[in-house]
């Protein structure tokens, strides 16, 4: 939904510098004088003033930016280290009782994202996952049995971007009358910047929306502050807050940790779990001069990427399960010192020019909280959709649903999901949608391989290991009631036995 939804070309307002112009940085100060005049052309006070509030969390994320870079500001890999004992708790060792901190706890998911990688237009989270039923639908189940079983009032929060909005609204709608308080809010939009010229591509305050990004779920803490959420949830007794992406299937409400958070008198808990071949990528926790924090791969020197990966010193990853105590948050925001690590992002335009897009992580605000630590928790609270091999995972019979959440079925001999890998014809959700006529069952499958053009007909059943290729120009169609146990099958219909 656009900010100002009507043109303003006869506007004029006296010239005015809401952000000063810094004589030492010319870079800086280019910026300034355009987001003085993006600022300056908004007619409306209110509109404006909350514009204004963005772009000064922007430009002082792009000040930072600048004087991490002009310093050289790199982290020190000597200094990195395993998290010592103590800072990473096993799940195993929490107690399991039950816990009168759900009356101060509420629940936030991120819900900015796009999924673009799969081909959607519109937020991932609108996207249906099982029995007709989005994303969205399936949390709002999750807080509901929540909030009647436990008899109390946990209230659900959506952090939207202006991406994801009007999907969002759409659907929570639908459970205006249902036991569930859900409060919406928007984080920051921020100017993307071209990276040549080191200028903003948004011209106008009504620019196009691909002018303007989200800058990652670090933002949250902004957004929260800047919406008053923040101040909402402190007056209506709540202290916890339980932070996830809404593509996140396993993140759901967890007694145990809620518990040990209050004992512990933690002001800031992380969910890590342990790495997999396909997890090598994903942000760690290490000690940092005695301190916890959050590595991500970006921050990693080239040359110590390998070591990073082999996930033999780096054991486990960040799920973006978070546990935050709202008292400590507002305590930090007025020191005025959190400061969360940047992490810049080039993107290329259809048109070819590359853009920068400056980011946050929440996890990386660890460092600024007391008695931070990391819990090792199990697989099942980490189940992403990032693309379309993960979705076959989740729409599978693999996985049943219990008041909105998914669990691995019990019938399964293993307690690990198969590793599946789609191909390039698989990968945007129309094409993905075009090849099955019905969801294959999978219960049985440890590995499953498909490339080219491969469509599946209905009731197949897939076991074992199942490589499936079809060479260029050639069509392979799994029929109708085929089941493939322990078999490669290839251009020509050929099945070898694997």
């Amino acid at each position: 939904m656009p900010l100002f939804k009507r043109p303003f070309r006869n506007f004029r307002r006296r010239s005015r510098k809401y952000f000063p112009e810094r004589t030492e940085n010319d870079k800086t100060n280019g910026i300034s004088a355009q987001l003085n005049d993006l600022v300056a052309s908004i007619p409306n006070a209110t509109s404006r003033k909350l514009f204004f509030a963005e772009m000064q969390s922007f430009i002082a994320l792009y000040n930072r930016h600048l004087s991490d870079m002009l310093q050289g500001q790199q982290l020190e890999w000597d200094k990195v280290a395993i998290p010592a004992d103590g800072q990473i708790i096993s799940y195993e060792r929490l107690a399991d009782k039950g816990t009168a901190g759900l009356q101060k706890l509420a629940v936030l998911k991120v819900n900015g994202g796009l999924g673009t990688t799969m081909g959607l237009n519109g937020a991932k989270s609108a996207l249906e996952v099982q029995d007709n039923l989005t994303f969205l639908d399936l949390v709002v189940q999750q807080i509901e049995h929540l909030n009647t079983t436990e008899r109390v009032d946990v209230p659900l929060l959506l952090m939207t971007s202006f991406n994801t909005e009007e999907d969002t609204l759409r659907i929570v709608k639908n459970y205006a009358n249902r036991p569930v308080k859900i409060t919406t809010f928007n984080q920051s939009r921020y100017p993307r910047i071209l990276k040549e010229s080191t200028s903003l591509l948004a011209k106008d305050v009504q620019e196009s929306k691909s002018a303007w990004y989200p800058p990652g779920h670090g933002d949250l803490f902004n957004a929260l502050q800047r919406s008053g959420v923040l101040d909402r949830l402190l007056s209506e007794g709540k202290q916890y807050l339980f932070v996830s992406n809404s593509d996140n299937l396993g993140a759901v409400v967890d007694k145990r940790i809620l518990q040990y958070m209050i004992e512990r008198e933690s002001e800031f808990i992380m969910e890590v779990t342990n790495k997999t071949r396909v997890d090598m990528k994903g942000g760690t926790l290490i000690n940092y001069e005695g301190s916890l924090r959050l590595l991500e791969t970006a921050q990693v020197p080239p040359q110590c990427m390998e070591e990073f990966h082999s996930g033999r010193k780096f054991k486990v990853f960040n799920t973006n399960n978070l546990w935050i105590d709202l008292k400590a948050v507002k305590r930090v925001f007025q020191s005025e010192s959190l400061q969360l690590d940047i992490i810049s992002n080039s993107k290329q335009m259809d048109d070819g020019r590359t853009v920068i897009q400056l980011e946050t992580a929440a996890g990386s605000a660890i460092k600024h909280f007391e008695r931070a630590c990391g819990v090792r928790v199990p697989r099942s609270r980490f189940l992403p959709v990032k693309n379309c091999s993960d979705l076959l995972l989740v729409k599978s019979d693999l996985y049943v649903l219990e008041h909105g959440s998914l669990r691995m079925n019990r019938n399964r001999m293993f307690d690990i999901p198969p590793v599946i890998k789609l191909g390039e014809h698989f990968r945007k959700i129309n094409q993905f949608q075009k090849r099955f006529k019905q969801i294959p069952h999978i219960l049985d499958l440890d590995h499953l391989t498909v490339a080219g053009d491969v469509h599946f007909g209905r009731n197949v059943t897939l076991r074992g290991t199942v490589i499936i290729v079809a060479n260029e120009d050639q069509r392979i169609d799994i029929p109708d009631g085929c089941t493939l146990e322990n078999r490669m099958v290839s251009g020509n219909l050929n099945m070898i036995e694997l």
